[in-house]
């Protein structure tokens, strides 16, 4: 089977250790105007990651990881792993979206890889954590490729499948998780149709996933969340596939907050619910759904779309980010080792992970 390719990448490296600039595309304002950010500082980044100009949880972790390049070249020569200087660096990164594992993920192999470098050259120190920063997202853009192959073989023939938020190129180093197991079945030609939750309040699924859907052709229908049921019960769903910003050991996810309206909607109708993740998201240290922290994130996300009020003013509102969605309703968790399954505490803790 041929890999069904896309163009569409939330960020851009251009140029070398001294000068390099990250380009960071704004997804705030997809589709309307495509707009590009030159990023050349960690503090750049961390305000690109918390103010969602780039999201995603792989997407995330490949910014946050050239957000530490960035922040050793400003440093100078002087700069040591272990130090105060340091210690700051990763807190800012840090503390930009609690949620997403793979932030932490990449940070962690960047930390690693600064320890080893304390003895070399600055020049030289600065050029090789470019270099792992897009080792970083040039293995996600593999493994989302491996992933799509073995999401394509779990969906029948004609499949119409439902997902949730957005799990394609602009979430991950390119190609998508979720989405990426979407243009997989359609380059297999077992794709029927794809049905886009526009996913409030954030509308990722409408601003972002129609999008990419459209620039690749997919054949696709925008919906609204509560509008999910109702196909479901015309007979229309055949399943539904969502990515996740954590996996916890027992395989409880925590993913976009509706992800678990749709699984316990599944659950009632027989439809098979999978989630797609690298394995950078599986979180083996977190026991369960109940230790992952989920992001609250402000009313105006909710009471607005764009600077358009959609609710009276003074309105109590809640707004988390993220659910979880117990594992006893995830039929499969799709990675790019193959697919884990239920008992997932043996077979998530099976799995290798391996750059390409």
């Amino acid at each position: 089977m041929e890999a069904f390719d896309t163009n569409v990448v939330p960020v851009r490296w251009e140029g070398n250790w001294k000068s390099g600039v990250l380009h960071m595309l704004d997804q705030r304002l997809l589709p309307g105007e495509e707009t590009w950010y030159s990023m050349t500082t960690a503090e750049e980044v961390a305000k690109g990651i918390k103010d969602m100009v780039i999201r995603g949880a792989p997407a995330i972790g490949i910014a946050a990881a050239y957000g530490v390049a960035f922040g050793v070249r400003a440093a100078g020569a002087s700069f040591k792993s272990g130090t105060a200087e340091a210690e700051a660096l990763f807190e800012l990164l840090k503390n930009t979206r609690p949620t997403a594992v793979n932030l932490f993920w990449a940070l962690n192999r960047m930390q690693a890889l600064l320890v080893e470098t304390d003895a070399m050259d600055h020049n030289a120190r600065v050029d090789r954590l470019f270099e792992e920063a897009k080792a970083i997202m040039d293995e996600d853009r593999a493994n989302n490729l491996a992933m799509g192959k073995f999401g394509a073989d779990l969906m029948p023939d004609g499949a119409r499948i439902l997902t949730h938020c957005n799990t394609g190129g602009l979430a991950t180093g390119g190609y998508g998780t979720a989405l990426g197991v979407i243009r997989a079945t359609n380059a297999a030609g077992k794709l029927k149709h794809v049905w886009v939750d526009e996913t409030r309040p954030y509308l990722q699924g409408a601003r972002l996933t129609a999008w990419e859907c459209m620039k690749d052709d997919l054949p696709s229908t925008l919906i609204t969340d509560n509008m999910a049921g109702y196909f479901m019960q015309q007979g229309q769903v055949d399943a539904v596939i969502v990515g996740t910003d954590r996996v916890a050991a027992n395989g409880d996810v925590a993913n976009k907050i509706g992800t678990y309206s749709l699984a316990v909607l599944c659950k009632h109708h027989g439809i098979p619910f999978y989630v797609a993740a690298p394995i950078s998201t599986i979180d083996l240290d977190t026991p369960t759904g109940a230790e992952i922290e989920i992001e609250q994130r402000s009313a105006r996300e909710v009471t607005h779309i764009k600077d358009v009020g959609i609710a009276p003013e003074g309105v109590n509102v809640a707004h988390p980010a993220f659910d979880v969605t117990p594992a006893e309703l995830v039929t499969g968790i799709v990675t790019e080792a193959g697919v884990a399954s239920a008992p997932y505490g043996a077979s998530l803790a099976g799995l290798t992970y391996s750059p390409q």
